[in-house]
């Protein structure tokens, strides 16, 4: 007999000759010691890779042992002692065994199962989840397989507490209903927070759909979809009969609560049981606090969800229907606060892309009075200057629609707007702002000015931009002369000394540094420190110009008033 051979019978004979033995005690009879021998055994064999004969024999009729008990301990602590890449096999080949143990279990089976399936997911999580198309193919650990297969798992004690739920409205027996709900509540935030869910060419069925399909189900089948789905927005209801879960759950439920939206409002998942009668603000509203969770994560994956979500609901609503008191809401404020995070940080570029077409689309979702607080809002929380001059060009297109429409809009007219304007028509630091930092919002500024004096005559003063011009005039136009004077002066100055260093050197590579907008640039030739500093003149030349410009128009505009008055 092959030596190979003859250890495999040597190790499925122990197992064996153990199991035999204790078939033959009396349950009073059975001991510590004697689980122990069966346990060494078995872990020998998942050792030496003979798992297929360790399973025959557990699963062998004849091979009942008399503690259910220590085996359902035996099979858990194989479970816990895997690690890496045993982790998905070894679930895989226990959990039949270990739900057969189970359902003979009559004291404790809640507990039980609940140990169980926390078990598991503890084990699983570590794991990297699939994400791409060719990953989830390969399935390189076993992952997708091994989380349908735990839904199998625990089906039958899905069905238990369904059964036992018709039985009577009254059921009051909630602590395996409870144990199956954290297992899903775990689930949606791991594997499913993470794992991309879209439809994908070339796979019939997708793992992390079905998964999905099939939690969804669970929750509507124990009756705690709705209720999961409108948590945070009824206020907290004490269903948990365990209160220390209940605090947990309270703690760390945000991201799979997150998750559950996406997958119902986004994906579509249990959508046939959603109630139709809930109007689109009230939904958003609902899905605001999701939506915030999910844009304050940084992963591709969780902020593309965050996106969709607000995305979903925003698109079931007509433009000019969102009533401001919703910004009374604090995440209706703070969503848009993350959008601009998202705009100017992320460093994925379709996630920028989208963060700013979701910022607009919320704004256009806005009544006048919505429109104009989100842009006060954002022009002092953004502290950027290209979000800034973007709100003040969505500014400049408010007050074109309030001129151009038969009726008057008050929010972009009138007080209302010169207050705005207060906020707009300014430096922050006087004549010492940082201009070249600050560009892309001047000019904005510059160009909702002209736009102004140009649309709005000194007799009708619409806008009250001539009420206000000595104060626009003190806070704005002169210290940007003084700056540009100074700004220009300086970085002339600079082209200057650079010449001069690079002629002293005779060599046009040398390597050095540079400071703009107060950042130390990365070491550079002397070349392209040139080239850097006369693109600064050339912003100076161009805020120059249009101040110039506007300037103009208001002497024109002030002249031709004066010669009417007279």
């Amino acid at each position: 007999m092959p030596e190979e051979q003859s250890q495999t019978t040597m190790a499925v004979d122990e197992l064996q000759a153990i199991i035999q033995r204790c078939q033959i005690l009396e349950e009073s009879d059975f001991r510590g010691e004697d689980f122990n021998l069966f346990q060494v055994a078995g872990q020998k064999c998942l050792e030496d890779g003979y798992a297929a004969q360790l399973l025959e024999v557990i699963q062998n009729e004849k091979n009942k042992l008399c503690n259910p008990k220590e085996l359902f301990l035996g099979l858990l602590e194989q479970i816990e002692q895997t690690s890496g890449e045993q982790v998905c096999p070894t679930v895989m080949l226990l959990l039949q065994p270990l739900q057969t143990v189970l359902l003979k279990l009559q004291n404790k089976k809640a507990y039980s199962v609940g140990l169980s399936l926390a078990m598991i997911m503890n084990q699983l999580t570590p794991l990297p989840v699939p994400y791409t198309k060719q990953q989830i193919q390969e399935d390189k650990l076993g992952l997708c397989q091994c989380c349908n297969a735990v839904v199998d798992f625990a089906k039958p004690f899905v069905n238990e507490v369904v059964k036992n739920m018709e039985k009577s409205s009254e059921y009051n027996d909630m602590e395996l209903k409870e144990e199956l709900l954290k297992f899903c509540m775990k689930s949606l935030k791991y594997p499913l927070l993470t794992a991309q869910l879209e439809q994908l060419e070339g796979i019939e069925e997708h793992p992390f759909r079905h998964f999905a399909t099939e939690i969804i189900d669970i929750l509507q089948d124990i009756r705690e979809l709705m209720p999961l789905v409108f948590l945070h927005h009824k206020g907290r209801r004490s269903y948990w009969e365990n209160q220390e879960f209940e605090d947990i759950e309270q703690k760390n439920s945000a991201d799979s609560l997150a998750c559950l939206s996406y997958l119902m409002f986004v994906q579509h998942f249990g959508i046939n049981c959603f109630p139709m009668v809930f109007s689109p603000s009230y939904l958003l509203q609902c899905n605001m606090t999701h939506i915030e969770v999910l844009l304050k994560r940084t992963e591709e994956s969780m902020l593309s969800k965050g996106l969709d979500l607000f995305e979903s609901c925003l698109l079931r609503m007509e433009d000019n229907s969102l009533l401001h008191q919703y910004l009374e809401f604090r995440d209706f404020i703070n969503v848009p606060q993350d959008l601009v995070k998202v705009m100017t940080l992320c460093p994925i570029e379709h996630l920028r892309k989208k963060s700013l077409n979701m910022l607009q689309l919320f704004i256009d979702k806005f009544d006048a009075e919505g429109k104009y607080t989100l842009f006060r809002c954002l022009l002092k929380t953004s502290n950027h200057a290209g979000v800034e001059g973007y709100i003040i060009q969505k500014i400049k297109d408010q007050i074109h629609l309030s001129l151009t429409k038969a009726h008057d809009n008050v929010w972009f007219t009138g007080h209302h707007l010169i207050s705005l304007l207060d906020l707009v028509l300014f430096l922050p630091e006087g004549a010492e702002t940082d201009l070249l930092q600050n560009s892309d919002r001047i000019m904005a500024s510059l160009n909702l000015l002209r736009y102004l004096v140009i649309k709005d005559c000194e007799s009708d003063n619409q806008t009250g931009v001539w009420t206000t011009l000595a104060k626009i005039e003190k806070n704005f136009l002169k210290p940007l002369h003084v700056g540009l004077n100074m700004s220009k002066a300086h970085y002339e100055a600079e082209i200057k000394n650079k010449r001069e260093n690079r002629r002293e050197a005779n060599n046009s590579n040398t390597v050095c540094s540079l400071t703009v907008s107060e950042e130390k640039m990365p070491a550079m030739t002397t070349e392209i420190q040139l080239q850097v500093l006369h693109s600064a003149l050339f912003t100076f030349d161009l805020i120059e110009s249009v101040l110039a410009r506007v300037e103009e128009l208001i002497e024109v505009k002030v002249k031709a008033a004066m010669d009417e008055n007279i």
